[in-house]
């Protein structure tokens, strides 16, 4: 074969006696810094379940299978067809996989990983997780604030993150905002660098990409590799998988691991892979892109890839044992690997670094829990101050949900204007009691986003060590639900009360924007207990939906609650608009009078069946006693906390693995 300069495939007369190439430049390229991670006899397995209800079954996949390996200081590419493993195998180098149906061991220079490996290595996940409605440099900040020590002065975290901005090329563009999908930002390529910046903020020694290149033009694709081979001539371990990289990217990778169907096909230099391939019978032809090739060969299924043994009238491959020749050929390659020279050479590596590990006899603490580097009341402080920014630069969650509060409150105020003392006031009030307060039941549901919107970003940033469940908890309670909650209760309020004409007393002004208030935190908690963990916005929303729909029934004004038979009854303590609209109607109703002249005395008599508010409650079965209205807080007040912590739970307990 000749080839020209500009070939992407390797000519014979580059090859060295055994028929393999010589190493080129980027081969044999060494490194006195950064840390060499090993992998050991990785097997991983996941438990599937297939069929429907009572014939569903639990299946055990393997996902991995027997997988070692040395990445170095450079560029160290896992490739390989979709579903070969290779983000699998990226998350288990990263220790972001569930333990659980993993075996094998990864050591840094040849020891254990560290209890904070997850928190000190840097892993970019494929869709970028940054806060769009943040700029590059307060994203960067928010980063630096939380993963660098509170030793360290705010003026060395500034010069660090210009540093970072000035290595990745974002000096243009570090005062734009990210961007969203109602908010124009920045150009797809510098969203990945800034994702890739927020990792570097701890000038970690190992890096870890989960296909860097993913929707990114060739163009830009090709930028972000090449800045990338510049970060791993500063001594970094950089390990990334990849899908069918174009040539210009695949000749700047130094190492190459390919995976199919959870097999090494081949691990070693990645300049000689294309040459190990020619020894295993398989051409690559003149100008077609390695990548491609290597997919083309695992897969089967394309034109160039031709045996060089065809070229001998095909003898070599007709004198081949039957077994053999029947073996898929992702066997074929898996057991020509694991008899190549490439095998044994790792293998007597990695078994000269399990011998020195087994000397030191360390413990393994990959898996313990994560010391972070910042104290809850900083993780607090941070979180709320970035949750606050993102609901101001987020009008449409804002700013429009105030304008819809006022509309509707002056709509309603409108319909139910100046209500009378009269028996059609009975009506009207109870009327628009029970709408003031089944409305704040289903405007809360929006609040099902809260965690389900972020929770890429949440787990992400968690096991990266950015801050703890209760720190990310509290600040979004503290920065977007109080907030979001309490103005629209009070403009609500504020409008419909005098429009209504309500009792005039400042003192059941105030108990109505209370109650109001706990009847939106409570469906807002119960909405994040239903919500938490959920990956479906509108799965959430249909539950609640439905339990506010069943809540309704048993509010009080639909059926009396004192004719429901016993066995059902009991549903009503559940029912959070129950409680808020038995308080608005123990704060209205009790002193009116419905009867004109009746003054309730012995001689006076009522042409009407209920003449005062008393009477009204008690034939709803409320009780008139003071403690009859706050009883209902208090109720709302437990199913609070309740909801709260069930939500509360669901974020520690979520599975945190990719």
């Amino acid at each position: 074969m000749s080839a020209t300069s500009d070939q992407v495939c390797i000519s014979m007369s580059q090859r060295n006696n055994n028929g393999l190439p010589r190493p080129s430049d980027n081969s044999t390229k060494t490194f006195t810094e950064g840390d060499v991670l090993s992998f050991h006899n990785i097997h991983y397995r996941v438990k599937v379940k297939s069929g429907f209800l009572l014939g569903r079954k639990t299946v055990e996949k393997e996902i991995l299978k027997n997988v070692n390996g040395i990445m170095r200081p450079g560029l160290n590419a896992i490739l390989g067809p979709t579903g070969g493993g290779k983000s699998s195998l990226l998350d288990v180098l990263a220790a972001r996989k569930d333990p659980r149906g993993l075996s094998g061991d990864v050591l840094i220079n040849g020891g254990p990983r560290p209890a904070n490996f997850k928190c000190n290595s840097g892993y970019v996940v494929q869709d970028d997780v940054v806060m769009g409605t943040l700029t590059v440099r307060e994203n960067l900040q928010f980063s630096a604030a939380l993963r660098l020590p509170t030793s360290m002065k705010n003026h060395e975290k500034n010069e660090r993150i210009d540093k970072v901005i000035q290595e990745l090329g974002l000096d243009k563009v570090a005062n734009s905002k990210v961007g969203t999908q109602f908010i124009r930002g920045v150009s797809g390529g510098e969203r990945k660098r800034t994702s890739i910046g927020m990792e570097l903020i701890t000038d970690p020694s190992i890096l870890f990409l989960d296909e860097p290149t993913t929707g990114l033009d060739s163009s830009t694709a090709n930028a972000v590799l090449m800045l990338l081979k510049r970060m791993s001539k500063q001594g970094r371990t950089i390990i990334f998988s990849i899908h069918q990289p174009r040539y210009s990217i695949f000749k700047l990778f130094d190492s190459l691991t390919l995976l199919a169907s959870g097999r090494l096909m081949f691990h070693g230099p990645a300049q000689e892979a294309l040459g190990y391939f020619e020894s295993a019978g398989y051409h690559c032809e003149s100008y077609n892109n390695p990548a491609d090739f290597f997919l083309d060969v695992i897969n089967g299924d394309s034109s160039a890839v031709m045996l060089n043994r065809e070229e001998e009238g095909g003898e070599a491959e007709n004198a081949e044992e039957p077994s053999k020749r029947d073996m898929p050929r992702i066997e074929k390659l898996a057991e020509f690997y694991a008899n190549s020279n490439f095998f044994r050479e790792t293998q007597a590596e990695l078994d000269q670094i399990s011998g020195n590990q087994k000397k030191k006899k360390k413990k393994s603490t990959e898996f313990k829990d994560i010391t972070y580097a910042t104290s809850f009341c900083h993780q607090l402080r941070w979180i709320s101050s970035r949750s606050f920014k993102n609901l101001l630069g987020n009008p449409q969650a804002s700013i429009a949900q105030i304008i819809v509060t006022i509309i509707l409150g002056l709509v309603v105020g409108a319909i139910f204007y100046d209500l009378k003392n009269d028996p059609t006031g009975i009506q009207n009030r109870a009327g628009v009691l029970f709408f003031l307060t089944t409305n704040q039941c289903f405007s809360s549901v929006s609040a099902v986003e809260l965690f389900v919107v972020e929770k890429k970003l949440f787990i992400h940033e968690y096991i990266s060590g950015y801050y703890r469940v209760s720190s990310y908890f509290f600040g979004k309670i503290l920065s977007d639900l109080l907030p979001m909650r309490m103005l629209p209760s009070i403009i609500f309020t504020c409008i419909t009360y005098f429009l209504l004409g309500l009792k005039p007393e400042a003192a059941s002004f105030f108990i109505m924007m209370f109650t109001l208030m706990m009847v939106a935190y409570a469906a807002s908690s119960m909405a994040l207990a239903i919500a938490a963990g959920q990956s479906v916005v509108s799965i959430a929303t249909l539950l609640m939906t439905i339990s506010f729909v069943f809540m309704m029934i048993f509010s009080g004004l639909l059926v009396n609650l004192r004719t429901v038979v016993p066995w059902l009854s009991w549903i009503q303590y559940l029912s959070i608009p129950r409680y808020g609209y038995a308080a608005l109607q123990h704060n209205e109703f009790l002193g009116q009078n419905f009867c004109p002249g009746f003054n309730g005395t012995v001689n006076d008599t009522c042409n009407y069946a209920t003449c005062t508010g008393e009477e009204f409650l008690e034939s709803q079965g409320i009780d008139t006693s003071t403690w009859g209205l706050w009883r209902n807080h208090v109720a709302l007040a437990c199913m609070i906390v309740i909801f709260l912590t069930i939500a509360y739970l669901k974020l520690l307990f979520l599975k945190k693995y990719f």
